[in-house]
C-alpha cells in the first residue's frame, strides 16, 4: 500500500518539528508524524509520502524550501513550491491551492508509481486532494483536525471571510472524500452534524495514540525542575498545568484570570504555562504575541509573580519530565480551551498519571468519560473552572484513584492499533466486495451489542468462529449506542461488519454501502419519524418530571432523547403520564435500571425490525432477533423466533408477551449461538 499523506498548514520537517513557531504549528503535525511512523511499521505498507509547502522561514534556522527529506525507510516529505516564497498561515493558503495542486499533479505523473490513496490533513489540503482525484483518478480520506463551523459557533471568527471560505472549503471535503476520520464521537456526531454534506455513514472514529510508555515511566529530571521552579517562590507546592499553544482557542488567558481570582487556588498551588518557545515576542506572529501580551498583563493584574511559571523554551524531548513534575507535586492538568477538536495532551497527561480539568466542549467529553480521570467544566465559566481545579486538589484520596484510571485507560490510545484499523479501512474501500442481495431464503439475525453480544470475551470468540462457519446468515445489529460508538464496539470485538445497524434504539437505521465499507442512512425511515415528532415539546415536558436526569448532548439525538433515573422503575410510568396529560404522543422506553428513552409514537427495535424484514422481503419466520434488556423487549416480542441470552435483565424477564422466546443457559454471545443453533435446528434445544 502507498499512501500519500498531504498537510499544508504549520511547518513541517522531518525530525525535531518546531512545536508553537507559528499558529499553526501543533497538534496535527504532530498526529500526522506519530501516524506515519506507526504507519511505516506495518508491512502491508510499502511507501508513505508527505507532501507539503515550501516556503522561506527567516524565523527559524531550518530549510524550509528544501524539495525533499527522509522522515524514516519507507517515508519522505515533499515540498511544493507555490506562487508565493513566504510563510503563509492557514487563513491566506487558499491563494496557493492552485499552483499546489498543479505541482501535485505533476508530482504524481512523472512517479513511477501512483499513490493508492491520498490522506488530506484540513480541508486546504482537501482542495489539492480532490484535483488529484479529477486529475488522475486517485481515491482521498479526509482528516479535518478542527472545524469552521465549530470555531464560528465559538465566536473565533477574526476574518468572517476567510471563516466562510474554510466552511466551504470543508463542505467539498465532505462531499468528495471516500472516507472521513473523526477522533472521538463528539467530532463525528456533533461537530459534523452541522455541515449541509454530513453523511454518518461515511465518518469512521479512529482513536488517535499516544507514546503511553515515555509518559507512563517518566521521571520529573533535573532539566525540568531547573526550567519551572527559577520562576516559583514555593516550588514543591501542588502544580497547576497548562501545556498549549498560545492561541485565542487555547483560552490559556481564562485559566490564568481563573486562577488569579481564586484565593484557594494562589495559596494551595502554583500555575504552570507551557506555550511554545519564543525568543522576542516581536518575533512571534501577530496572534501568538497578542496573547502573550495578554497573558503577561493578566499577570501584572493578579501579581502572580512567584506562583506562575511561564518558561520561553523548552524541548520536545522535555514534556514527559514536566507532566511528571506535576504529578509528583500531586498536581492537576488543564485544558481550558474553548473548543477542542480532540485532546492529546490529555491523553499524555493520563498516560503520566495526572487527573485533569477539561472544557466540556469537544473531544475531552470522550476522552474524559472514557478515562475516568478528572472533571469537565465549561471554558466560560471562570468561577467554575477555579472550582473544580480547587476539587481535584483538595481530595487526595480521589486524587489518587483519577491518577490509577488514567494511566490505566490511557493503554488504550494505542498508535499501532490505530494503524491496524486505518489500514484495515483503507484496504476494504480498495477491495471489499459489494455485499450480496439479501435471498429470499436467507435468515436475518437482528442482535442487541452489550450485554448481548459483547460483555464476555468467551462468548466474543465464540460468536465469531460461529458467524465464520455461517455465512447465510445475515447479521443486522439493533443497539441503544449511537451509529459510530456501535461501530467502534464491533470493530474492536473483531464482529464481522453488519449488513445493517438499527442504532440509538430504534430511531436511526443504517444499510451497508455498495463498496462494502460504508453505510447509507435510511432516510425514508427518518421521514416517517420526523411526521409526528414535538420534540422540544417533549422534552420540555419530561425536564418538569422530579428525578430525570438528561444525558450528556451526546448521547441525544434528532428522534430520541435520552435520560438517566437513578434506580426508580416507577418514573418511567410517571414520565409517560405526563407526557399523556400534555396530550403529547411518544414511546418511552426504560431500561438497565436507570437509562431512560423517549421516541416518537411506535418507534423502538421491534418497530426498525419490521422495516428490514420488509425491505429484504423475508417472512417472520426467517427472522431471528436476540437481547438482554428492557430496549430490546420489543423487537423480541413482535418476533417469532426470539433469543433471550442468559445474563438478562431482570426487567426484561419480567416483560409481559415473551414467553415464546427461547431463553439461553448461555449468556452473552454464546448464548445467542446457542439459540441459533435451537432455532436453525428447528426448535433442537442445544447440549
Amino acid at each position: 500500500m502507498y499512501i500519500m499523506h498531504i498537510a499544508l498548514q504549520g511547518c513541517l520537517r522531518a525530525n525535531t518539528v518546531e512545536y508553537g513557531i507559528t499558529s499553526d504549528t501543533g497538534g496535527h503535525i504532530q498526529y500526522l508524524m506519530q501516524l506515519v511512523s506507526a504507519s511505516a511499521s506495518d508491512p502491508r505498507v510499502e511507501r508513505i509520502d508527505i507532501v507539503t509547502r515550501a516556503f522561506d522561514a527567516p524565523f527559524s534556522a531550518h530549510d524550509y524550501r528544501r524539495a525533499e527529506e527522509t522522515v524514516n525507510a519507507k517515508t519522505r516529505l515533499i515540498r511544493l513550491a507555490s506562487g508565493k516564497p513566504e510563510y503563509l498561515d492557514k487563513e491566506a493558503l487558499h491563494t496557493e491551492l492552485d499552483d499546489l495542486t498543479a505541482a501535485l499533479n505533476a508530482y504524481i505523473a512523472r512517479a513511477p508509481r501512483r499513490p493508492d490513496f491520498i490522506h488530506a490533513h484540513y480541508a486546504d489540503a482537501a482542495e489539492v486532494a480532490a484535483g488529484a482525484k479529477a486529475c488522475h483518478g486517485i481515491p482521498f480520506v479526509f482528516t479535518a483536525h478542527s472545524l469552521g463551523r465549530v470555531k464560528q459557533a465559538h465566536g473565533g471568527a477574526s476574518d468572517p471571510a476567510a471563516l466562510a471560505r474554510r466552511i466551504e472549503y470543508e463542505e467539498g471535503a465532505l462531499a468528495r472524500a471516500a472516507l472521513v476520520f473523526a477522533s472521538s464521537r463528539d467530532e463525528a456526531e456533533l461537530q459534523y452534524a452541522d455541515y449541509e454534506n454530513y453523511d454518518p455513514g461515511r465518518i469512521r472514529i479512529v482513536r488517535p495514540g499516544i507514546d503511553s510508555a515515555a509518559f507512563r515511566d517518566a521521571r520529573p529530571a533535573d532539566d525540568a525542575h531547573a526550567l519551572l521552579a527559577r520562576f516559583l517562590t514555593e516550588p514543591d507546592k501542588p502544580v497547576i498545568l497548562a501545556i498549549a499553544r498560545p492561541v485565542a482557542r487555547k483560552n490559556l488567558l481564562g485559566l490564568v484570570r481563573a486562577y488569579g481570582q481564586s484565593p484557594t487556588l494562589r495559596e494551595r498551588a502554583n500555575l504552570v504555562i507551557v506555550a511554545g518557545t519564543r525568543q522576542r515576542l516581536a518575533d512571534l506572529e501577530p496572534e501568538l504575541a497578542e496573547n502573550m501580551r495578554a497573558l503577561f498583563e493578566a499577570i501584572d493584574e493578579y501579581d502572580l509573580h512567584g506562583r506562575i511559571a511561564y518558561p520561553k523554551q523548552h524541548r520536545a524531548e522535555d514534556i514527559p519530565a514536566i507532566y511528571a513534575w506535576a504529578r509528583e507535586r500531586g498536581g492537576v492538568f488543564v485544558n481550558p480551551a474553548l473548543n477542542e477538536p480532540f485532546g492529546l495532551t490529555l491523553l499524555e497527561a493520563a498516560a503520566a498519571g495526572l487527573p485533569v480539568v477539561a472544557t466540556d466542549s469537544g473531544g475531552p467529553n470522550d476522552i474524559v468519560s472514557y478515562c475516568d480521570n478528572g472533571e469537565l467544566v465549561s471554558p466560560h465559566d471562570t468561577d467554575g473552572l477555579a472550582t473544580a481545579i480547587e476539587r481535584v486538589l483538595a481530595d487526595r484520596r480521589r486524587w489518587g484513584r483519577l491518577s490509577r484510571n488514567g494511566r490505566r485507560a490511557a493503554l488504550d490510545y494505542d498508535w499501532h492499533e490505530h494503524a491496524h484499523r486505518y489500514h484495515a479501512l483503507l484496504a476494504d474501500l480498495d477491495a471489499a466486495p459489494a455485499p450480496a442481495p439479501v435471498s429470499p431464503r436467507a435468515r436475518l439475525l437482528v442482535c442487541d451489542i452489550d450485554g448481548t453480544l459483547v460483555g464476555c470475551r468467551t462468548g466474543v470468540r465464540r460468536f465469531n468462529a460461529w458467524q465464520a462457519e455461517n455465512d447465510d446468515v445475515v447479521l443486522a445489529i439493533a443497539t441503544g449506542r449511537s451509529f459510530h460508538s456501535a461501530l467502534d464496539v464491533l470493530e474492536q470485538a473483531g464482529i464481522r461488519r453488519p449488513r445493517c445497524l438499527i442504532t440509538s434504539v430504534g430511531s436511526e437505521i443504517y444499510h451497508l454501502a455498495d463498496d462494502g465499507t460504508t453505510y447509507r442512512r435510511d432516510h425514508g425511515w427518518s421521514h416517517r419519524l420526523a411526521a409526528n415528532w414535538p420534540r422540544a415539546d417533549i422534552a420540555a415536558c419530561v425536564a418538569d418530571v422530579p428525578g430525570v436526569l438528561a444525558q450528556s448532548p451526546l448521547e441525544q439525538r434528532r428522534f430520541k432523547l435520552s435520560y438517566l433515573t437513578g434506580d426508580d422503575p416507577a418514573i418511567a410510568t410517571a414520565v409517560r403520564r405526563h407526557l399523556r396529560c400534555e396530550g403529547l404522543k411518544a414511546s418511552v422506553i426504560h431500561s438497565h435500571g436507570c437509562y431512560l428513552d423517549v421516541l416518537p409514537q411506535g418507534v423502538s427495535k421491534g418497530a426498525a425490525v419490521a422495516r428490514l424484514r420488509d425491505r429484504y422481503g423475508l417472512p417472520p419466520e426467517q427472522v431471528i432477533v436476540a437481547g438482554d434488556s428492557g430496549n430490546d423487549a420489543e423487537m423480541l416480542r413482535l418476533s417469532q423466533q426470539s433469543i433471550i441470552v442468559a445474563n438478562a435483565e431482570a426487567e426484561l424477564i419480567a416483560y409481559p408477551g415473551l414467553t415464546h422466546a427461547y431463553r439461553a443457559r448461555a449468556g452473552h454471545g454464546r448464548g445467542v449461538v446457542e439459540g441459533m443453533q435451537y432455532f436453525l435446528g428447528a426448535g433442537v434445544r442445544a447440549s
